[in-house]
């Protein structure tokens, strides 16, 4: 009698079920990650000041750089990985891990030496003023010390998620960001008793590579516990042919977060500029911009654990040609993600200094700019729910041109020009109402996409109970 074989659960449990297992651990491990970035800020803020919390925010676009390339290959490799399993080619999904995970290894410890060299220039290109460089320096030369353990938690986060264990990436997500949750106010409190903000600013950076380190640690012991793969020896040849297909479907997340250095770094230079001839000063729009934006990568992080947590889901379905539950995944997706953010937007607007208090007690010059910040540049956060799951989307059915399309449309085609044009008309506040035109620009962009090419996704039904 033959072995009956067990079909995997992505291709015959319930779309809402697979969903709800999925992304809620997705969206947590996203959540979690974004926090060692914001629970600095929120300790500094109250115990260092506003300075502080520019200091950060200088930083922001390097420690988003530093997982561009792995989010990258991991995403790419667990679209490349969901895809073959769905076709039934075990052994090319456990070679594109293996390459993934050597490769991010050698990248990040180029990254981490490159940093450490020219740490000062980086900081000033990214917005530093005179005042706030050394402490943005101190702070950035301890963080990179630890990419390449972050990298491998990211790469890892993703591929583990594919393979049909997202509590496992939540789990270490969270040990790590409970340790640095609990050593912030202890390092940076010593930190700033013995050296004033730049030994406050140190005392949180150490507190954050602890827990990072955690993460990347946590995700070794999975190498031996994959479900759906086997990590053989010669499976880490370096495979370019494997390697150009897992950048392509991964292009669209690395377009992302390239944009958002870029993004960040042209509004902290235009705050640093017009905020000087305001009556914020240079540092006041510097610090309080850069809250606005953790606060949006939260909001952005929650759609986003939607689209990620649905992306093994359309992937495998996609490939196996069960198009009904595909198009089922996606569309829960959208709508659910647009309902959360519609809430989020209701609470920004209704309770801004609530948000904004977390981060420290300033002077009202401060609150006032902080409030319109977070006001304006979320008003229409609710259109990310299809702008972003679309790109996640059209990445999961290998349309990683259309994909990347869709990403760079708000995050580098509107956002800088808007933000430059605005900001030469209006002034420090251009930037802020920049963010409001991307996002009414792009959802209309990811319309027009979608009407595009949906036929062309799916050539014909196939029908398959949902």
């Amino acid at each position: 009698m033959s072995e009956t074989v067990k079909p995997n659960p992505l291709g015959v449990e319930p779309v809402g079920k697979l969903i709800l297992k999925f992304a809620v651990p997705s969206t947590i491990a996203l959540i979690i990650n974004a926090l060692y970035n914001i629970v600095d800020q929120i300790f500094i803020g109250n115990i260092v000041g506003y300075l502080g919390n520019a200091a950060t925010n200088i930083i922001f676009p390097l420690t988003v750089f530093s997982i561009a390339i792995p989010s990258l290959l991991g995403e790419g490799c667990a679209a490349y990985f969901s895809l073959q399993l769905g076709k039934g080619n075990r052994e090319k999904g456990s070679r594109g891990i293996c390459n993934t995970l050597l490769l991010i290894t050698v990248i990040s410890i180029s990254i981490l030496t490159l940093c450490e060299l020219f740490m000062t220039q980086l900081c000033k290109l990214f917005g530093a003023s005179s005042e706030t460089l050394p402490y943005a320096a101190s702070y950035g030369r301890i963080i990179v010390i630890v990419f390449p353990f972050v990298s491998l938690a990211v790469a890892m986060s993703a591929i583990s998620r594919a393979d049909g264990s997202p509590r496992y990436a939540m789990v270490g997500m969270l040990a790590g960001t409970i340790i640095n949750i609990v050593l912030d106010p202890i390092f940076i409190r010593i930190g700033y008793n013995s050296a004033g903000i730049s030994g406050g600013v140190a005392g949180a950076a150490f507190a954050t590579i602890l827990g990072q380190i955690i993460n990347g640690v946590w995700f070794a012991p999975y190498f031996r516990r994959f479900k759906n793969a086997g990590l053989k020896k010669e499976y880490f040849l370096l495979k370019w042919k494997i390697i150009r297909k897992i950048a392509a479907l991964g292009i669209s997340g690395f377009i992302l977060q390239i944009c958002v250095v870029l993004t960040t770094t042209i509004i902290n230079n235009m705050m640093t500029k017009h905020g000087a001839n305001s009556v914020y000063g240079a540092d006041i729009p510097m610090a309080a911009m850069g809250i606005t934006l953790k606060i949006s990568s939260i909001v952005i992080y929650l759609v986003q654990g939607i689209a990620t947590g649905a992306q093994p889901i359309i992937g495998f379905n996609y490939g196996a040609g069960k198009y009904d539950r595909t198009k089922k995944t996606f569309k829960i997706a959208v709508i659910v993600s647009t309902i959360i953010m519609f809430i989020c937007m209701v609470i920004i607007q209704v309770f801004p200094m609530a948000i904004i208090s977390l981060f420290g007690d300033e002077s009202e010059l401060y609150n006032e700019f902080a409030i319109k910040s977070l006001r304006t540049y979320l008003l229409l956060c609710p259109m990310y729910g299809l702008q972003l799951t679309s790109g996640y989307f059209l990445q999961s059915v290998g349309k990683p041109v259309l994909s990347s399309l869709n990403t760079i449309t708000r995050q580098f085609i509107t956002i800088i020009p808007t933000v430059l044009i605005l900001s030469s008309v209006i002034g420090v506040n251009g930037p802020l109402w920049a963010g409001v035109v991307a996002d009414a620009l792009s959802f209309i962009v990811t319309i027009m996409i979608l009407a595009t090419c949906w036929k062309r996704i799916f050539p014909k039904e196939v029908k398959v109970n949902a």
